[in-house]
């Protein structure tokens, strides 16, 4: 799997993320977009805007066919810098089908034209929408908060930020960025070679914020000092990714405060598998079960917001 993975890439002649400007990398995601493929039709499928505090937030909101049972926030992943509703938008069709949620995927802001904490403010706040306003769906319902990547590292973020104004079920965090160490033993190991490298993920975090402020638990939510608060979680990592060690400390890292975790490592992949949910079987496994997590925790009562 691994190898029709690096294969993709190097089929579309793809240079590293980091080998240019943030325009070069966001006209590289782009341009992959169309050879993903595509996601299921939905009942219903509205750009909206959120208020936000600094501004109005765009976002995309997607209605399944049938049933809905929640509503899911969604943050994609990009670092900070990458990622547009089209490059995400079969994820979240996929996500909102296999699911039964609706699902919010916003237009935060990116760096570095708008750096920390820009786009994370924009996430509090389509979090919040997203737990308030007046979707085309049967209300109340229960909040799931997703993200992979930089948007799990948002969206992790977020929830501790919000503490408990926001009654959420699950947060789901697939492959999320929670460290600036970039020393751990899956940096050392596949720093070379993968679609994502550690000198990719070094110019992510240069150009989201400077670098004394990396170790901010609101940039590396694992040096938070208590997480206990945080909703019922997954966590999910690729075998062969930079980001695995420290997907998996902080599974643990929340197990130890006492928050129901799962985690879950899918192996032969790398980072980003999970959009290639039409081409992968365990992409596919992976989106399945999600699904099966966001059914359990949205059957399970919450614990009301203090």
């Amino acid at each position: 799997m691994i190898s029709a993975i690096i294969d993709r890439q190097r089929s579309l002649g793809a240079p590293g993320l980091s080998d240019g400007s943030p325009d070069d990398a966001r006209a590289m995601l782009a341009s992959g977009r169309d050879g993903l493929g595509g996601g299921p039709d939905m009942a219903t499928i509205q750009d909206v805007v959120i208020p936000g505090r600094s501004g109005p937030v765009a976002a995309r909101v997607f209605v399944p066919a049938g049933e809905v049972v929640g509503v899911m926030a969604y943050l994609h992943g990009g670092g900070w810098v990458l990622g547009a509703l089209d490059d995400f938008d079969p994820l979240a069709r996929t996500l909102a089908d296999a699911t039964r949620c609706a699902v919010v995927l916003p237009d935060y802001r990116l760096s570095p034209e708008h750096p920390f904490p820009a786009g994370l403010e924009d996430v509090e706040d389509a979090i919040v929408w997203a737990a308030t306003a007046a979707l085309p769906v049967a209300r109340p319902l229960p909040l799931v908060v997703a993200g992979d990547s930089a948007g799990g590292n948002l969206a992790t973020v977020a929830l501790r930020r919000l503490g408990g104004t926001v009654q959420t079920a699950l947060q789901v965090l697939i492959y999320p960025v929670t460290d600036c160490a970039f020393d751990t033993p899956s940096y050392r190991q596949h720093a070379d070679g993968l679609p994502l490298t550690r000198r990719d993920m070094q110019w992510f975090f240069e150009q989201y914020a400077p670098q004394d402020m990396w170790a901010s638990p609101d940039i590396s939510p694992a040096r938070a000092a208590d997480v206990s608060a945080l909703p019922p979680s997954v966590v999910i990592t690729a075998e062969y990714d930079v980001l695995h060690s420290e997907g998996q400390s902080y599974a643990a890292q929340l197990q130890a405060a006492g928050v129901p975790t799962h985690l879950q490592t899918y192996p032969g992949v790398t980072h980003g598998f999970l959009r290639m949910h039409n081409f992968l079987d365990v992409a596919r496994d992976a989106v399945a079960d999600i699904a099966s997590a966001v059914a359990r925790g949205v059957s399970e009562p919450a614990e009301e917001p203090s």
